[in-house]
């Protein structure tokens, strides 16, 4: 690693930066508090609202600038709203109006609350405390369908494929998308992509993804890791993403803190203070 060109520090959140019962671990915490110590410039990019994600970051006790809804809105440091795009609601409403498998969770991620067909509680298990909270409602009876992203989940992912295969017949000009994880599916308008995002605050930061370093373990993290200098995969991240970027190395999971420890045996300066705990 060329570690004197390293300078910019960037992660996913879920499935990278936080383990299985979606937290950040001491050692990881104690890694990135590190980076921030020695000036490195850290974005957390995440298919997560930002008002879910800031909870979470906020347990690094320092600010960090951060992507959220997989590009649809930054936030500064010092959480101050730099960049925001939204779907068009008619648009919204004619997906919403497609015959859906009624067993598909649909949700839709608003500006201060997720309003989604049924409770999901898979999916309320990846918040801790809820701060940004669920609504369940009836999408036939809504009047209003702005929104920040269109959420889709099911345990097959095979019925998530088909539903994509039949939004896009007819949104393919209007919309991004893509599987954060296998189970879920992610709708957002053409223009926000998380490395789109990050190239936003690279440029106002006065660095390139040539200095950066990135990782990720989702397809909605595909463009990131193959803009970055150095574009690593996560070892639990699905085997398509692997055999669709043979190129990146693949690191060791998130429940092995795979993100820190690379970092503390990779960047100058960093490993260290870790080398007896990576020992």
């Amino acid at each position: 690693m060329p570690k004197q060109k390293i300078k910019v520090v960037i992660s996913d959140l879920d499935g990278t930066l936080l383990n299985s019962d979606h937290t950040i671990s001491a050692y990881t915490k104690s890694v990135f508090q590190e980076l921030h110590k020695q000036n490195y410039l850290i974005i957390v990019a995440t298919g997560r609202h930002h008002i879910d994600a800031m909870a979470i970051i906020d347990s690094l006790d320092f600010p960090i600038y951060l992507v959220t809804s997989n590009g649809a809105r930054i936030h500064s440091p010092q959480k101050e709203l730099l960049y925001s795009l939204d779907m068009n609601g008619d648009s919204v409403k004619s997906v919403l109006a497609l015959d859906i498998d009624p067993e598909i969770t649909t949700v839709l991620f608003r500006e201060t609350v997720w309003q989604t067909s049924k409770t999901n509680k898979k999916l309320n298990a990846f918040q801790k405390d809820l701060a940004y909270p669920p609504q369940v409602v009836n999408f036939a009876e809504l009047e209003d369908f702005n929104a920040i992203k269109i959420f889709f989940t099911h345990e097959d992912h095979q019925k998530l494929v088909d539903l994509k295969e039949k939004i896009l017949e007819t949104h393919s000009d209007e919309f991004s998308h893509a599987f954060s994880l296998p189970i879920c599916l992610e709708f957002m308008d053409k223009s926000v992509d998380k490395s789109a995002a990050i190239s936003r605050i690279l440029e106002k930061e006065g660095y390139t993804f040539a200095e950066a370093v990135s990782f990720g373990d989702g397809f909605n993290d595909e463009k990131m890791l193959d803009a970055a200098g150095i574009g690593l995969i996560m070892g639990n991240a699905p085997q398509s993403l692997k055999n669709k970027l043979p190129h990146l190395k693949v690191i060791s999971t998130n429940n092995e803190d795979g993100v820190a420890r690379y970092l503390s045996l990779n960047l100058e300066n960093i490993g260290t203070k870790f080398k007896e705990i990576n020992a």
